[in-house]
């Protein structure tokens, strides 16, 4: 009978998958308003129970002989189908044959997840729109830096934003990635602060990746054209086993490309411009990885990881249109060319050891030491008519120490009875620095600038996590303590400056139930926490000619989280199923750049501030699977699905929470042969009701509200020889004009560019892979 594998090998002599009577997720009683979800769900089950009985004894689901082996759900390896929580892995089969280009492709067909890219509409100190570029994730509603995103479990640099100075969160060359794990939902009981939405750990390659079946070299090389950029990218890697001690690697990638295509024509060379402002962008990458093992009992690697990516813009949307017009101040200040230039660059080196001790206090020991220096800079030109022309210079940067230190034991208990028990520390140091610098500053400032003063951010934090595991139940609770402390420096910074400091208990709980072979139910309890930043606690910025500024903020609170999920998983012989219901309570939401005081007047200066304001309340559900309809002639037919929706409102005012994205729901036909196989794919994005909008009841003119849109894509994959495979795609197969809502947040209905905002159109996409 087709059903699960078991769990860590840790834990097989406990696992006792004894079958129970079949069951139907809409049976259950859920504390949740989601009609939808038991009627998907029901259909579901009631079709493949149907499917299951007619199925030949003895049938394995291809599902099934597989055990997809996760890292980030607990720290430490373990089956995907034993994690009391939803997470989503796209491996390097679904990076290659999805052609996956940046993280923006991460997120397509995700349900409850998005990444925001508007297109680069920027000026020297105006609009901020798109100068960040990928900006970063959207997990069920909650973006930003309160998604935590992980490099190998390394830290990323967060996203850095204010005024009209803003940094992305792509420092990473996807070439580099073998897989990449997501988790929804609170990640701070293992993680910390900056996980209180979820978080993304991308993890790179290893030797061996490239050396099995007793190879001493290996390695592969990947050409790909992406159409709707006009990217392209080459990347090789060489692996070798000098010894039985000893392994390496070498990876490197680089990319040159273009403006992100639209459906927008109007070609004009200033702010009525449609079409995308012409962009170059290049990058380049290298990963190098040591893996000693001296002894069967300790493992070493040290990696080191270098990203470097720059775009040149001409920012013709930031021109006057001509003939020029209005006062003579006017004309004189009149932006005849504006050009952009944006760098960011990464180093990373990173020691990480494993033990096996067989002790009393542990079975095993693994540590990581690990040193980041992040640096981007964005320097932007304003050619002016007859004025002196302007710069911006602005960089941001960030150096860090993370360390940390883990241990797990194994007890065997009575009664068939085991526990895994699994604690470590945590220590992380960042120094933030921030500066711009120029020619011709605003009236009433004067170069250098810092926006917040250069500070130290440390985090320090202990760990424990459980997993009890007897007959047909396993039970995960945890619970970790963080210490916090943000520390300024006062020099060079014109106003003082507070240091804050804090700490924070997170604990979580899971249970998994195996009700059949077949059959897993999961409840899950977490809470969540994110510790303001630099930035946040002291920013400042004033304009004594225009009347308002920034102000510091010493009192403000992390941002806090109460969480549920409850979910199942089905592995039958023709279907994958898996759903989950969530809820989630989130306290004291840190706002940047509220208005607290003022008027606007010399007497009465406009203040802003950041400050925790809102509590939000955020539901819903996701559905995704796969249903194989066995052999088609020579080839084998099967149906990939996933559907999801969230709810949000802010509790303080009643509004809707506007981070929230429509429904997304995506349906595939996918036919694979030993030789090739195609694939056509429709994603269906619902439309943003206005009534969902809370900005649409508190300012005009209103939000654009994006309409639904269905879109088709066609790839397919051409194994032409043992080593080697082709991937081709066509996707917005009918040319669908349509809007991504995390794109447009903040457009109004009536702004006369609307179409820039647009998604690519039908492209053509292809890729060569050759191993060795």
């Amino acid at each position: 009978m087709a059903g699960f594998n078991s769990t860590s090998d840790s834990f097989r002599s406990f696992r006792s998958l004894r079958p129970s009577r079949p069951f139907c997720l809409s049976h259950l009683s859920l504390p949740f308003a989601l009609r939808r979800l038991p009627l998907l769900v029901g259909v579901a089950c009631t079709c493949a129970l149907s499917v299951q009985a007619q199925t030949a004894p003895g049938t394995q689901a291809a599902v099934a002989q597989l055990k997809e082996i996760v890292i980030s759900g607990s720290r430490s390896e373990q089956s995907v189908d034993e994690l009391p929580m939803a997470i989503d892995v796209i491996n390097a089969k679904d990076i290659e044959e999805g052609q996956l280009q940046d993280i923006r492709d991460i997120a397509r067909d995700i349900p409850n997840v998005s990444l925001k890219r508007a297109p680069a509409r920027f000026s020297l100190a105006g609009a901020a729109t798109g100068r960040e570029g990928n900006a970063g994730f959207n997990i069920r509603g909650l973006d930003g830096n309160r998604v935590l995103m992980l490099v190998d479990g390394v830290r990323a640099p967060r996203f850095y934003g204010f005024g009209a100075n803003a940094f992305g969160r792509d420092t990473l060359s996807i070439d580099l990635v073998k897989r990449v794990e997501l988790i929804k939902g609170p990640a701070s009981a293992l993680y910390g602060s900056d996980g209180i939405a979820g978080l993304v750990n991308f993890i790179s390659y290893e030797p061996s990746d490239f050396l099995k079946d007793g190879k001493t070299l290996g390695g592969k090389a990947t050409f790909s054209h992406s159409g709707d950029d006009n990217t392209k990218s080459v990347a090789a890697t060489v692996a070798g086993r000098a010894s039985d001690v000893m392994s390496w690697q070498i990876s490197a990638a680089a990319s040159a490309g273009n403006e992100l295509s639209n459906r927008g024509e109007n070609n004009s060379l200033n702010a009525t411009r449609t079409a995308p402002n012409p962009q170059k962008d290049a990058g380049k990458a290298a990963l190098a990885k040591l893996v000693l093992q001296p002894s069967a009992s300790q493992k070493h690697v040290v990696t080191f990881e270098y990203v470097d990516k720059k775009t040149d813009y001409e920012l013709l949307t930031a021109r006057a249109a001509l003939p020029l017009a209005g006062s003579a101040t006017a004309i004189a200040n009149a932006a005849l060319n504006v050009n952009a230039l944006t760098t960011m660059n990464r180093h990373r080196l990173t020691w990480e050891a494993r033990y096996k001790l067989d002790a009393l206090a542990a079975d095993n020991l693994q540590t990581v030491l690990s040193f980041q220096d992040t640096h981007s800079r964005e320097y932007v030109f304003e050619d002016r008519n007859t004025s002196a022309d302007r710069v911006r210079d602005t960089t941001y940067r960030e150096r860090a120490l993370q360390a940390s230190v883990q241990a797990d034991k194994t007890i065997r208990m009575s009664a068939g009875w085991g526990q895994k028990l699994t604690y470590g520390a945590d220590y992380a140091q960042t120094t933030v620095i921030n500066l711009q610098t120029g020619l011709v500053p605003p009236a009433g400032e004067t170069f250098p600038l810092k926006r917040f003063p250069d500070t130290v951010e440390t985090s320090s934090a202990l760990y424990a996590q459980g997993e009890i595991i007897g007959g047909n139940w396993s039970i995960t609770p945890g619970v970790r303590l963080d210490h916090f402390s943000i520390k300024p420096s006062t020099t060079g910074f014109p106003v003082p400056v507070v240091a804050l400091s804090g700490s924070a208990v997170s604990p979580k709980l899971g249970v998994v139930f195996r009700a059949s072979p077949q059959w897993r139910l999961f409840g899950n309890y977490a809470s969540g926490f994110r510790a303001p930043n630099a930035g946040q606690v002291n920013a400042f910025f004033e304009n004594v000619t225009s009347f308002y500024k920034t102000i510091p903020n010493g009192a403000l609170k992390p941002e806090k989280s109460n969480n549920f999920e409850l979910g199942a998983r089905g592995r039958l012989d023709p279907l994958t199923l898996d759903a989950t219901v969530f809820t989630g309570k989130f306290r004291d939401l840190i706002e940047d750049n509220r208005q607290v005081s003022g008027a606007g007047t010399a007497a009465n200066p406009t203040v802003f501030q950041s400050v925790n304001i809102d509590n939000a309340t955020i539901s819903g559900f996701e559905v995704k699977g796969s249903m194989d309809w066995g052999k088609v002639g020579t080839g084998k037919l099967s149906t990939p699905f996933a559907y999801g929706r969230a709810y949000g409102r802010v509790d303080n005012t009643g509004l809707p929470l506007d981070s929230i994205d429509p429904a997304k729901l995506t349906v595939g036909v996918r036919y694979e042969t030993a030789a090739w196989d195609i694939r056509l794919n429709a994603t269906h994005h619902a439309a943003k009701n206005p009534s969902d909008i809370g900005q649409q009841r508190v300012t005009l003119p209103l939000q654009f509200a994006v309409p639904a849109s269905t879109t088709y894509d066609l790839s397919g994959q051409w194994r032409f020889a043992k080593t080697t495979r082709l991937n081709a795609s066509i996707t917005n197969l009918t040319h669908q004009k349509y809007w991504s809502w995390s794109s447009v947040r903040g457009v109004a209905s009536n702004a006369p560019a609307l179409d820039a905002y647009t998604q690519p159109s039908r492209q053509f996409n292809v890729s060569l892979v050759t191993e060795f």
